[in-house]
């Protein structure tokens, strides 16, 4: 989906998307070949996680944390799986 959709879907603004990604919230986008960025359906699930975030207080670099520790548990999940089978 394009920024426009991301944005829409989220509940939050188009610049407000873009200040995510600069600031390491959102990866970077995919960017088609006409330059348009593309976002998945994980981007929207992460941007919601971070607007929700948002509304209960937490601020961004506190958010930043959140995120990182979620991955690094997904991360090792995913590693005891492999390990396991």
């Amino acid at each position: 989906m394009k920024i426009g959709e991301l944005a829409k879907r989220s509940g939050v603004g188009i610049d407000t998307v873009r200040y995510y990604e600069r600031e390491g919230l959102l990866p970077k986008a995919q960017r088609l070949a006409s330059g348009y960025r593309t976002y998945d359906a994980s981007d929207l699930r992460r941007l919601e996680f971070v607007r929700r975030s948002k509304a209960l207080g937490f601020t961004l670099p506190e958010i930043r944390e959140l995120l990182a520790l979620s991955s690094a548990h997904a991360e090792q999940d995913m590693a005891t799986m492999r390990s396991a089978a």
